[in-house]
């Protein structure tokens, strides 16, 4: 039961790729994410985590071919968790590499959003 779907984004004649597939695991919306999340990349970023559509939704991003991630992306995941979150819903993060861990730990947003050693870990309670 797997869907995917790939969208990425092209910039002033130079290739600043976030490549999204989406599939679904036993009812939870899972994000693979490959690429950089910047200001370039962040309205494809914005779309993929929209579940505005889906009761109590259920999200996990794999990031573990995520190269890079700036301010841009630790914004669109706090107000993702948000919207999620009073949805009845929730987010987390999976696999992520050491160098965006960096940043999201600098920044205190593992100590709000659940994030996972590993993609399996994150799709069970």
């Amino acid at each position: 039961m797997s869907t995917g779907k790939m969208t990425g984004t092209e910039h002033a004649g130079q290739t600043v790729q976030l490549s999204v597939v989406t599939s679904a695991t036993d009812g939870i919306r899972v994000l693979s994410l490959a690429g950089e999340i910047d200001h370039h990349t962040g309205d494809t970023l914005r779309q993929a985590l929209d579940a505005s559509d889906s009761p109590r939704p259920c999200v996990v991003v794999d990031m573990r071919q995520v190269t890079f991630m700036d301010s841009s992306g630790i914004n669109i995941f706090l107000a993702a968790h948000r919207a999620l979150s009073e949805a009845g819903g929730w987010l987390r993060l999976a696999d992520v590499g050491d160098s965006v861990m960096r940043t999201i730990s600098l920044v205190g947003v593992d100590t709000v959003i659940d994030c996972r050693e590993t993609l399996r870990q994150a799709l069970t309670n």
